[in-house]
C-alpha cells in the first residue's frame, strides 16, 4: 500500500485519503493521478542559489524545545486529523537534533472509516542540520504497517534505505542532502527577500533534488492564536512524490519577525484544498510570542 495523500510543505500531511476510502470517492485515486500532468518549475532553475540558513536564526528556531500542534482540513472546515511538531535537543554542543512529526486522524471526521496514525523522527546534525538518519513508523486504514529506516552517510554520498525486514537498498548521491523533514526546518531559517527564490536540495523520489521555494508578499492574517500577525507568504515549488504525493499548488504563512511561527499552510488539490492551522505553540527561545495551549 501506498499513501495517498498530500503532504503539507515537507512534513505537514492531508488525511485524505482517508476521504477517499470512507466516501468512495476518486477525486485523488491513482487513476487521477496519473492523468494529472507531472509538475515542474517552469523557470530556469540554473540561476536560482542554493539557500544557506542565517545563523544568527539558529539559537531562536533550531535550538530545540519549540512544539507546534496543527488541525488538518478539507475544504469548508471538516477536520480531518492533527499534526504535532517537536524540535528536540539530544545533544546541543555537538548540534544533534530530532525533528519529531506525529500525525494521526484522531479527532477528525472520518477516523472511524480509516484511522491514521504515523510518526516521523529526523536525526539532524551539525551547523548546516543535515540528516543523518530518519526513521518512520506508519498505521494507517485497518491493516496496513510500516517500518522505515534511511541513513544518510552524507561525507561519502551514500544513503540507505531499508523498509519492515527487507534488504538494504543503497543509492549513491551528488552532494549533501536534506531530507523532506529537514529541508522544511531548514528552509525557514533561509533568506526570505520578495522575488529572490532560492532552492534546499532534498532526498525524495531515490535521488537528490531541488526544490526551489519562492518568497511572496508580506499579508496579515486576522485569525491566528496570536491574534492578528504580519505574514511572509512563502512558496515551495513540489515537483516530487516523497513521503506523502505532493502535486498540489502550496503556501505557507509564517509571521515576519524573528520567530518564523508557520501559522497556516495551505496546498490545492485536484478538487478543494487542504489547510494546516497553527492551534497550540511554545518555544522557549522565541520570547516575542507567549506561549499558547490548544483550546478544544
Amino acid at each position: 500500500m501506498k499513501t495517498k495523500t498530500l503532504i503539507l510543505p515537507f512534513i505537514f500531511i492531508s488525511l485524505l485519503v482517508a476521504v477517499e476510502t470512507s466516501c468512495g470517492t476518486t477525486f485523488y485515486s491513482k487513476e487521477t493521478r496519473e492523468q494529472k500532468p507531472r509538475v515542474t518549475y517552469e523557470k530556469d532553475t540554473a540561476n536560482i542559489p542554493e539557500g544557506k540558513m542565517i545563523s544568527g536564526l539558529l539559537p531562536l528556531l533550531y535550538g530545540g524545545g519549540e512544539h507546534l500542534e496543527y488541525d488538518i482540513s478539507y475544504s469548508g472546515g471538516i477536520k480531518l486529523g492533527e499534526a504535532v511538531i517537536d524540535i528536540v535537543d539530544i545533544d546541543a554542543e555537538k548540534n544533534i537534533f530530532d525533528l519529531r512529526v506525529s500525525v494521526s486522524s484522531e479527532n477528525g471526521a472520518l477516523s472511524w472509516a480509516y484511522p491514521v496514525k504515523d510518526l516521523h523522527v529526523t536525526r539532524v546534525e551539525g551547523d548546516e542540520r543535515l540528516p543523518i538518519e530518519h526513521e518512520s513508523w506508519q498505521k494507517e486504514g485497518r491493516g496496513y504497517k510500516a517500518h522505515k529506516v534511511t541513513i544518510f552517510d552524507q561525507k561519502d554520498g551514500v544513503v540507505t534505505y531499508t523498509r519492515n525486514d527487507g534488504k538494504p537498498t543503497v543509492y549513491q548521491i551528488d552532494g549533501s542532502t536534506h531530507n523532506e523533514f529537514s529541508s522544511f526546518l531548514s528552509s525557514r531559517l533561509m533568506p526570505f527577500v520578495q522575488g529572490q527564490p532560492f532552492y534546499v536540495p532534498t532526498w525524495a523520489d531515490k535521488k537528490r533534488v531541488k526544490v526551489v521555494v519562492e518568497v511572496g508578499k508580506i499579508s496579515t492574517e486576522d485569525e491566528t492564536i496570536f491574534g492578528k500577525v504580519t505574514t511572509r507568504e512563502i512558496m515551495p515549488i513540489l515537483t516530487f512524490s516523497g513521503t506523502y504525493d505532493q502535486r498540489g499548488d502550496t503556501k505557507v504563512w509564517y509571521t515576519d519577525d524573528e520567530c518564523r511561527i508557520p501559522v497556516k499552510v495551505n496546498s490545492k488539490i485536484i478538487i478543494g484544498s487542504l489547510t494546516a492551522t497553527l492551534k497550540a505553540w511554545h518555544n522557549p527561545q522565541c520570547t516575542k510570542y507567549t506561549a499558547v495551549e490548544r483550546a478544544d
